[in-house]
């Protein structure tokens, strides 16, 4: 996988660099905002380490330029602010996942293996339809009526779930399991953004909302009768 590490601090940069490297990852590295943002769109990258304390411009302004722009790349911020506020304005502002300094080298380069996973497994077809909604598993494309809905990636694993079982309903620990693949230490808000998020591009255009929460269950897409 071919990614950017956009971190001010030297050192730890340096430390990503050799121990995702060691994984069979091509590593670049940038050291400011600026810097960063221009890299990413120039020649965007499978995934993107964004730290939010960056000189020049900071992280969760590079991030809201890398989403106006369309930049597919994925990107893992990173913070030492643990505070779930800053968690939850990165998430917002289109982040696919996050890590609180000090982290292990072991876990980053677990998060963003599950990051780095398509979907689309055995047995689960390349288009994936619901009432007017379409899904392109292969080229991770999504339509909503002909019109074309632009997700994060984090956002198409989260649809793709709940669109591959439509009518089902998924609990919110489920869809961490499924998405995230691996135990997790968010808060339960963090599924709420990304449903959220997914409402905003897919159902608020429409007189027929195909995202439903069930209250004290979870979250299904079916087309209402």
């Amino acid at each position: 996988m071919r990614i950017l590490v956009i971190e001010d601090e030297r050192q730890l940069a340096g430390h990503i660099n050799r121990a995702l490297t060691r994984h069979g990852h091509c590593l670049a590295e940038v050291h400011d905002g600026v810097a960063g943002l221009r890299s990413a769109l120039d020649d965007p990258p499978d995934l993107v380490v964004l730290d939010l304390n960056l000189p020049g411009l900071d992280g969760l302004s590079v991030l809201a330029q890398l989403r106006a722009a369309k930049c597919p790349s994925r990107v893992l911020i990173l913070t030492a602010r643990g505070e779930v506020e800053h968690r939850v304005k990165g998430l917002h502002a289109g982040a696919d996942d996050y890590l609180t300094k000090p982290f292990s080298m072991d876990e980053l380069a677990a998060r963003i293996e599950a990051l780095g996973r398509r979907g689309g497994g055995g047995g689960v077809s390349d288009v994936l339809k619901v009432s007017d909604l379409q899904m392109d598993v292969r080229h991770r494309r999504v339509t909503r009526a002909g019109r074309t809905v632009a997700l994060s990636p984090r956002e198409f694993d989260v649809l793709q779930v709940l669109m591959q079982e439509p009518g089902r309903p998924f609990s919110r620990t489920e869809l961490c399991e499924r998405v995230w693949q691996r135990d997790h230490e968010y808060d339960t808000r963090t599924v709420e953004i990304f449903i959220t998020r997914l409402r905003k591009k897919i159902d608020s255009a429409s007189a027929a909302p195909l995202i439903h929460t069930l209250r004290g269950v979870g979250y299904v897409v079916r087309a209402e009768p």
